[in-house]
């Protein structure tokens, strides 16, 4: 039998893990990504001496990454050197800090000491999240790419534990009774850029997967498992185009049939995956009149995830604060409801800093710091107009939030170099679609099989991984859409 050829639309994430479980099945891979590196927003960001993630920090669920490079023929530790944080991050509020551990006789301590009469929570929220957890986990692996799918064995068992018209917030109410308490477990919505009031109960097994499994932190920054992935890559037979941009997926009939280059190369395949933004390659990657229910005109219709301005800071000082510190606003659920509702910026704004550097020595020159600053706000859909002088505003206002709820006192007068990225940017710079960081938003009516389908409806042998699709955002989940379309790929294309 004739190998096949799988022509892989961008090396982020879902793509490599996508090339590199299809290289070991013995396909022939070849990658296309427009930067001159791998990782799509899981690259580094470099400068004199600074590395910097450009986006994800927490890696948890490891197993599943594990998977990947067993699959693969491979050990992830002979690529990547993880270290477990315990603490795992601090959370910052106006009167009080809470240090979330794997470790539940320590978190109930904190608990007593902080809201006595809450700390029995935390073991039952271990017990029925787990319930939760065991059931949901099985329909986050399947594909949906038919209606059937719905009625599989596994997403009839998880139905009675989707507590379906509750939110993560009424969820944790089973628990806690302290609102703050209560938003310590709810953060997480914000990893897939959603309101805890508004994000579905289901999303409950993600504060789960974080306190009974923990994170990790990889050695020189979560680049490296994209390294590590376009190592495998090529050990494998498979090839890595960088410089490459794509200019279209070419489709007879309702066939993709491979890709046009931007140079105005021809690469013939057999099947085409995905992995650049859903939205900005609804909108650019094919020809007008082939995509229909995904259309230009319809994209804007759904639901979007919010976006992040960021900023990346090479500091000449090295200060005591945790490897991850989410520093809460002083009034956490008008702050959601300015960046998710209203889409307008909040002066009053909820910041996440991650300073690696207290556990790895080798982001930053000795005794300097590389700071790495996230502050969700509303994505290009709302009316902010991201210029030099709203950039510099903000900017500013997010440097003395740090300042004035951290130990970091003086970080303005030891930063030596830094980037921005405001939502704009992440528009028009890194093609997301309106700067939504986390894609399509992750409401009921855009999940599962209502969400763009891994075995791509509207084109025949194409797939799609990555945020976009099933089963969402999230370094996890990205593997296991990449996990997923592999899967596909054999059942219908071999």
């Amino acid at each position: 039998m004739a190998q096949k050829n799988i022509a892989i639309i961008g090396a982020g994430p879902g793509g490599l893990t996508a090339g590199m479980l299809l290289a070991k099945r013995g396909y022939k891979v070849s990658i296309f990504e427009k930067e001159g590196v791998v990782g799509g927003r899981n690259a580094a960001i470099t400068m004199n001496g600074y590395t910097f993630d450009t986006g994800p920090t927490f890696l948890m669920m490891t197993f599943i990454l594990r998977e990947m490079f067993q699959e693969a023929g491979r050990k992830l530790e002979d690529y990547c050197h993880l270290v477990p944080l315990d603490p795992m991050y601090k959370l910052s509020f106006t009167d009080f800090e809470l240090f979330p551990t794997p470790d539940r006789d320590k978190m109930r301590e904190q608990i007593v000491k902080l809201f006595p009469g809450n700390e029995a929570g935390v073991d039952a929220f271990h017990t029925r999240e787990k319930i939760r957890y065991d059931k949901m986990y099985p329909c986050l692996q399947k594909d949906y790419s038919t209606f059937r799918e719905m009625f599989s064995v596994p997403l009839i068992k998880a139905l009675p534990h989707l507590s379906l018209g509750k939110s993560l917030m009424n969820v944790l109410g089973n628990y806690f009774t302290e609102e703050k308490l209560r938003i310590c477990f709810t953060f997480q919505a914000k990893y897939i850029g959603m309101s805890p009031w508004e994000c579905p109960a289901a999303f409950a097994i993600m504060p789960y997967i974080e306190h009974s499994m923990g994170i990790d932190h990889v050695i020189g920054g979560l680049s490296k498992i994209s390294d590590a992935m376009a190592k495998v890559i090529n050990e494998l037979g498979g090839t890595i185009h960088l410089n490459t941009p794509v200019k279209k997926v070419r489709v007879s009939g309702r066939n993709a049939t491979g890709i046009e280059l931007a140079n105005g190369d021809i690469i013939n395949a057999d099947s085409v995956i995905i992995n650049a933004d859903f939205g900005h390659a609804m909108s650019t990657l094919f020809d007008p009149g082939v995509i229909r229910k995904w259309a230009p005109n319809k994209l804007r219709e759904k639901k979007y995830s919010c976006s992040t301005f960021m900023l990346y800071l090479g500091v000449d000082k090295k200060y005591n604060e945790p490897h991850h510190n989410i520093i809460f606003a002083n009034d956490y659920k008008e702050n959601v409801k300015d960046i998710i509702n209203r889409e307008t910026l909040s002066d009053d704004m909820s910041i996440y800093v991650r300073n690696a550097s207290i556990n790895d020595p080798t982001i930053a020159p000795e005794g300097h710091s590389a700071l790495y600053v996230l502050v969700p706000t509303p994505n290009m859909h709302g009316n902010t107009t991201w210029d030099q002088a709203t950039i510099k505003s903000f900017r500013d206002k997010v440097l003395k939030r740090i300042m004035e709820r951290t130990t970091m006192k003086d970080l303005d007068k030891h930063i030596t170099c830094e980037k921005i990225i405001s939502p704009a940017d992440w528009q028009n710079e890194r093609s997301l679609f309106l700067g939504a960081t986390f894609n399509l938003g992750h409401t009921i009516t855009q999940m599962l099989y209502l969400r763009p389908r891994n075995k791509f409806e509207e084109v025949n042998h194409c797939y799609l991984v990555g945020g976009g699709t099933h089963p969402g955002s999230g370094l996890p989940t990205i593997y296991e859409s990449a996990r997923i379309s592999a899967n596909l790929i054999d059942k219908y294309e071999k």
